[in-house]
């Protein structure tokens, strides 16, 4: 029996998709779920699993462009795979056999030269010896070019046509301010024990972020909304983004219901999506929706940046890296970790006094995160 290999469906805008690696050589043993191709699209990459235990056909190469629903290979139920070939016995090595050298023309028996002839070969012309080439050296690694090109991927030339849409077409402007972890971070050691026994998961700092975002949406409204034509569009629902970086790009899968979640539900949709991005299995499904984005560059060190907007949302928030810095409480200096947050937003929506207040507003539930009546 055949059981046929078609191509998915990935996503209602998405008609055909690239071979980008083939996981399993055609003619080799695979088994149920078993990898066995992947699948490069403009928005996201799908590994293809094999649908029984048998042989593996394919019909495809790695680039080959492919349709939805297109028949890419098949696996045979009943056939076997093909045995690599043994390689061929040595055959005895020859003896050399050393050739005899050959007879130059001018050697043999000595000629007499008459003494005429041999005036005439002193009067002719000397020839210039012919120089012979230098030898080749090696090119240098300047010789040979200090670049390398790549084919950009469909995903990379999605996030890159996004990114520059958001900025040529949105009249983006981001807002800065800075809030003092103390507070969660104590919250974190103290509770984080019994946070684990109940959900499985560490507590985290987004799970607070996400909460606190909510409570600013809900307090802001422009700032969950988004411009369609003349029209200013605002989401009633609560579904915030979370950027994820992964080998293949930037994704931001999206934390459905957050108003509803407690915080070990948040954390559990983190843990599963960092999984799922580790792996390369983060679907479309997955990011489909959102109504706002947070974006963590102080995962990887930065101390501050403008983050870039998620079209077509009016916001996105950055957070960043905490660091101990001398802060002023009432009359003395103290050290206190602090963490500096970017608010991008769509001017064309959001007035700069609202986009403040919001980043206020998140500031104040952080600090004191009794105001967001946490559930831990």
């Amino acid at each position: 029996m055949k059981m046929e290999i078609k191509v998915p469906s990935a996503g209602e805008s998405v008609a055909e998709a690239t071979v980008s690696q083939i996981l399993k050589e055609s003619g080799s043993s695979v088994k149920t779920d078993d990898e066995i191709i992947e699948f490069e699209t403009e928005k996201v990459n799908q590994v293809i699993y094999s649908p029984g235990d048998g042989v593996l056909e394919l019909t495809v190469k790695v680039d080959d462009v492919v349709k939805v629903g297109q028949v890419i290979g098949h696996v045979d139920t009943e056939g076997v795979a093909a045995a690599a070939p043994s390689p061929p016995p040595k055959e005895e090595e020859e003896k050399e056999v050393t050739p005899a050298p050959p007879v130059k023309a001018e050697e043999g028996p000595p000629v007499r030269i008459m003494p005429e002839e041999h005036v005439q070969e002193l009067e002719k012309p000397k020839e210039a010896p012919v120089p012979s080439p230098p030898p080749t050296l090696p090119k240098t690694k300047t010789e040979e070019g200090t670049v390398t090109r790549r084919r950009m991927s469909g995903l990379r030339k999605t996030i890159a046509e996004r990114l520059v849409a958001a900025k040529n077409q949105t009249a983006m402007l981001t807002t800065f301010n800075e809030v003092d972890m103390t507070q969660i971070m104590e919250i974190r050691v103290r509770e984080q024990e019994n946070f684990m026994k109940r959900n499985g998961v560490k507590l985290g700092f987004m799970s607070f972020f996400v909460k606190a975002v909510v409570a600013a949406l809900k307090e802001f409204p422009d700032v969950n909304s988004f411009l369609d034509g003349d029209e200013i569009v605002t989401f009633h629902i609560y579904d915030v983004c979370i950027a994820v970086s992964t080998e293949k790009g930037l994704m931001v899968p999206v934390i459905r219901g957050c108003d509803e979640k407690s915080f070990g539900e948040i954390e559990n949709d983190i843990a599963v999506f960092a999984k799922k991005a580790r792996e390369g299995k983060i679907s479309i499904d997955d990011m489909r929706g959102g109504s706002f984005t947070i974006t963590n560059g102080g995962v990887f060190g930065s101390m501050l940046s403008t983050p870039i907007l998620n079209p077509p949302q009016s916001g996105i928030l950055g957070m960043h890296t905490i660091v101990k810095r001398p802060l002023v409480s009432g009359d003395q200096i103290v050290i206190r970790p602090i963490m500096y947050l970017a608010l991008s937003y769509d001017h064309r929506i959001v007035d700069g006094r609202e986009a403040i207040q919001f980043l206020v507003h998140l500031k104040n539930n952080l600090e004191e995160p009794t105001r967001m009546l946490i559930d831990l």
